[in-house]
């Protein structure tokens, strides 16, 4: 990984689980100038504080309804990642109020933030339910999506980037479904399936945060950028975490929620068109067409490739049992 972080302030919104910290780390390895962490659980922080015992680290703590403590934790910042958001898709149904004021207005409020103190780019992390959502969830992050697209143009009197990441859960992040299947094996219980034509994609820990520090990368104004990933269906995930751990239990069916996509959808037939194709990641163009092109233009886009697709869903390139353990065993076994 390449040292885009080296002698920065960094700002990351939410953190908390897994991801962050071995994010956290792999920028510590970098020689940053600090990290702000910008979380409202001062639990996590303390926690925090014990673990990683580093002055580099600053913690803050936030309220999204207040924009003036966010702009004022912006001050000299020069990389944002935000991640801040409520997730539980089944609560967020019954709270959409609270979820837009979180996951949307809290956005707006940090575009202005960004803007108003010259940060120099802003990495938003989005997830595959953005793509044609069928949830409160999904949506407000397809909104959010579409604010960090047209903030590139919308405020000509900063040189601010926005630019959003697109992935599913990553194999072993709190609340995914391998984590999911290895507490059932812990107390010997069987699997439960809500439909056997279900798939999902698979992006491991160092994937998902090399795809954040491409986002850096990559010094150009794009929409979203997405990973190219292997899939497979859920009873094939859950056959091979089986093998894996030599777990005999029966797989138990008990039909699908409201809330639940049989498929991931990264790239829909809408953004197809627009799509290039660079050293596996998809780059989605702008619906917008007034591009701010840079000289990073000219440095990488004799090397894209064209991408002829209808859509990218996990339904497709499915990989089979033998396949997932090869590439996954690590984080399949207890």
């Amino acid at each position: 990984m390449n040292n885009y972080f080296t002698w920065k302030t960094i700002l990351i919104t939410w953190w908390t689980g897994f991801l962050w910290k071995a994010l956290t780390r792999e920028i510590l390895k970098q020689n940053p100038h600090s990290i702000r962490i910008y979380s409202r659980d001062e639990v996590k922080h303390f926690n925090m504080q014990n673990e990683f015992k580093t002055d580099i680290i600053r913690h803050l703590i936030w309220n999204v309804r207040d924009k003036d403590r966010l702009k004022k934790a912006m001050k000299w910042v020069d990389y944002v990642i935000h991640a801040a958001a409520l997730k539980r898709l089944d609560i967020l149904e019954y709270n959409t109020e609270e979820s837009v004021k979180t996951n949307i207005i809290w956005t707006l409020n940090l575009v202005e933030a960004a803007n108003e103190n010259w940060v120099k780019k802003v990495v938003f992390i989005s997830t595959d339910k953005s793509c044609s959502p069928v949830n409160t969830y999904g949506g407000c992050k397809f909104v959010s999506e579409r604010i960090m697209t047209e903030s590139n143009y919308s405020n000509w009197s900063s040189d601010t980037i926005f630019l959003s990441v697109r992935y599913g859960n990553v194999v072993n992040s709190t609340g995914s479904i391998v984590p999911i299947l290895q507490e059932k094996m812990r107390n010997k219980e069987d699997f439960l399936l809500t439909d056997e034509r279900m798939t999902r994609f698979l992006i491991t820990e160092e994937n998902a945060i090399q795809l954040i520090f491409d986002a850096f990368k990559y010094w150009i104004w794009w929409e979203v950028i997405v990973p190219k990933l292997d899939s497979c269906t859920v009873p094939v995930l859950m056959e091979a975490i089986k093998k894996v751990n030599n777990y005999d239990c029966e797989i138990k069916k008990i039909g699908l929620r409201p809330w639940e996509k049989i498929h991931e959808l990264m790239i829909n037939e809408s953004e197809w068109h627009r799509i290039k194709l660079y050293k596996n990641r998809y780059f989605i163009q702008s619906l917008i067409q007034e591009y701010k092109w840079n000289v990073s233009k000219e440095e990488y886009i004799e090397k894209w490739e064209d991408v002829s697709m209808w859509d990218y869903s996990s339904e497709h390139s499915t990989i089979w049992v033998d396949e997932v353990i090869e590439k996954f065993w690590d984080y399949l076994k207890i």
